[in-house]
């Protein structure tokens, strides 16, 4: 089994909290994670029919079959039952009795967060982080292949395991959340999302494109967000006596499923794809969003763009440091890679910077870290 980054953060939570929630998207390894952590606890998969229907018609006597707690797992078909899980916490208040998985945000959130306030701890899983899989080199094949966990276990062919993924997903979440009278226009919509990676989010130009309204297209932003799709990538609010832009920035959770909703089929064609860079850009920034998932943390991720075309790709706001990243998919870097970053540090007085690009060396340049896209300990620094 591969390790995962969020392990060590799983552990300390249950050390101080009664319940810990793994969520994330479907097939990102939350059930894995879990058992694996906490072997000793009784598994329950609430995806069993016949588990779900006891849950479900008396919850009481469910939860009551687990005096020492229990790792329950696909916990969202089974929301009220953390009312009654209340109870139980409130009478033991043991820390990690329970550990709950969910593969998707719709309502299972809201209702922990009423019922289990202050008494659960939560870590977002992410498919598997370019760390974790510590032999894989390749750029194009992790752009192309993605990171999601069944891809790497069972070798499955990144192409048609995408496809499988996005047209499950279509049927089960989609149908079950929102009315789509016609899923091939949602299915569309999803392509023309991956075809704007990295670019400011136009829900006007998406919606006629897709032949749908401007409220319907934000309708469905809001579910691709909520299932772990897409992720928008806010623009930072200190303007620093400049007019900023306020839309933010579209990127996926996984380039392997933007790369099949491109229609890029093989990592030579990834390699030859004008989305390349884009893809890259989204790899850097879904990979740092990860490492502060890992650590139970929530996004502190902005870009930062102004009217005069000015722009950083990332800007980490940590403390009392806003640090400035640049993003370049090529292995040579030029000077102009750093026009950004040393238009953004003279106007902040900002002093610590980082260029992430798709070389193998990390060193020093005029001022700012270079780092290797495959530098974990660089990108670590970032983070500290």
């Amino acid at each position: 089994m591969i390790n995962r980054n969020a392990e060590t953060t799983v552990k300390t939570l249950a050390e101080g909290y009664p319940v810990v929630i793994i969520t994330g998207p479907r097939q990102s390894g939350k059930t894995t994670l879990a058992r694996s952590v906490f072997p000793a606890m009784e598994y329950v998969s609430l995806e069993n029919l016949d588990t779900r229907r006891s849950a479900i018609e008396d919850p009481r006597m469910f939860l009551d079959r687990f005096p020492r707690g229990a790792v329950l797992d696909e916990v969202q078909h089974c929301p009220d039952l953390l009312s009654y899980m209340q109870e139980k916490i409130d009478f033991s208040g043991t820390a990690g009795s329970w550990i709950l998985t969910g593969n998707q945000q719709f309502g299972v959130l809201s209702e922990i967060t009423q019922s289990l306030a202050g008494r659960a701890a939560y870590v977002e899983l992410l498919p598997f982080s370019v760390s974790e899989l510590k032999d894989e080199n390749n750029l194009d094949k992790v752009l192309y292949s993605g990171l999601y966990p069944p891809v790497y276990d069972r070798n499955l062919d990144p192409g048609i395991w995408a496809g499988n993924y996005i047209r499950s997903y279509v049927e089960r979440d989609v149908r079950r959340y929102i009315n789509v009278k016609n899923l091939s226009v949602f299915q569309r919509f999803i392509g023309l999302c991956a075809a704007r990676i990295g670019q400011l989010l136009n829900l006007s130009n998406i919606a006629a494109d897709a032949g749908i309204t401007h409220n319907t297209a934000r309708e469905w932003i809001s579910v691709l967000e909520a299932s772990y799709i897409v992720f928008l990538l806010r623009p930072h609010h200190r303007n620093f006596r400049k007019r900023i832009l306020k839309s933010p920035k579209l990127y996926f959770h996984d380039t392997g499923l933007a790369s099949w909703l491109l229609s890029i089929e093989t990592q030579k064609a990834m390699n030859l794809s004008p989305m390349r860079g884009p893809l890259f850009e989204n790899l850097v920034i879904s990979e740092i969003l990860k490492a502060r998932y890992n650590q139970g943390k929530q996004s502190n991720l902005y870009f930062w763009r102004d009217r005069a075309g000015h722009e950083v790709d990332l800007i980490v706001e940590d403390a009392d440091r806003l640090i400035p990243i640049e993003i370049k998919s090529g292995q040579t870097v030029t000077t102009d890679y750093f026009k950004g970053i040393n238009w953004w540090k003279n106007l902040t007085g900002e002093k610590e910077s980082y260029l992430v690009y798709g070389g193998d060396s990390s060193y020093q340049r005029t001022g700012t870290s270079v780092i290797s896209w495959r530098n974990d300990a660089g990108l670590e620094r970032i983070l500290r």
